[in-house]
């Protein structure tokens, strides 16, 4: 009676096995065809970048935009703010009104990207040349203290000599902000205390000597 139940416990516990991996195998079949119903939503008929096509007589699946088409936001019709210049000619003025924190802007920005090579004052001395690039002019130079505000945006723009375009890292804005800064950088150089308000002279008097 013992070696029947024994032998009976056995096949029980061998059938319960077997029910358990299938249940195991349905549940990997379940998931499958789960998994296969999205198969369409994730391999659509689409070309990847670059991908030729048959389709269009250029070859090429990627489209032009239609000519005259402007992203949003880019419609750039004010002259001077992204050309730095007015009726062709270079702006002597900025196309916005500078303040203080204009020109706090522009430092920042002059301080990331010009004084590798301009270094902090402008003299055209910084790290990079140092180390052997060769030396852009300063800005204390007559003729760029003469220049017209409008040649640092083009030059920053389009680039000018070993120096290339930052036109794709700063922004327009940002760059009339870093061609104030070097005006305020060539007035520093140059001032005079009668270019000193009245109010702030006895500042600077009191720091003398």
């Amino acid at each position: 009676m013992k070696s029947r139940l024994d032998f009976g416990g056995r096949w029980s516990a061998r059938v319960s096995r077997r029910l358990r991996c299938a249940a195991c195998f349905a549940a990997v079949l379940a998931a499958g065809a789960l998994g296969g119903c999205r198969l369409d939503m994730h391999l659509q008929p689409r070309y990847n970048p670059y991908d030729p096509s048959d389709f269009f007589s250029d070859g090429r699946s990627a489209r032009q935009p239609v000519a005259g088409t402007v992203a949003r936001g880019e419609l750039r019709i004010d002259e001077q703010l992204y050309t730095g210049k007015v009726d062709g000619k270079l702006a002597d003025t900025f196309p916005f009104p500078i303040t203080a924190n204009d020109i706090l802007r522009g430092q920042q920005r002059y301080n990331i990207y010009c004084s590798p090579c301009h270094d902090y004052t402008g003299s055209g001395r910084g790290m990079i040349v140092q180390r052997g690039f060769p030396p852009p002019p300063s800005y204390h130079i007559d003729r760029l203290r003469q220049a017209p505000v409008g040649h640092f945006f083009d030059v920053m723009t389009n680039g000018f000599g070993a120096m290339y375009s930052y036109a794709s890292r700063i922004s327009p804005e940002d760059r009339w902000r870093i061609a104030a800064y070097i005006r305020a950088l060539q007035l520093s150089e140059h001032a005079k205390i009668e270019d000193v308000p009245d109010a702030e002279r006895p500042k600077l008097e009191e720091k003398q000597p």
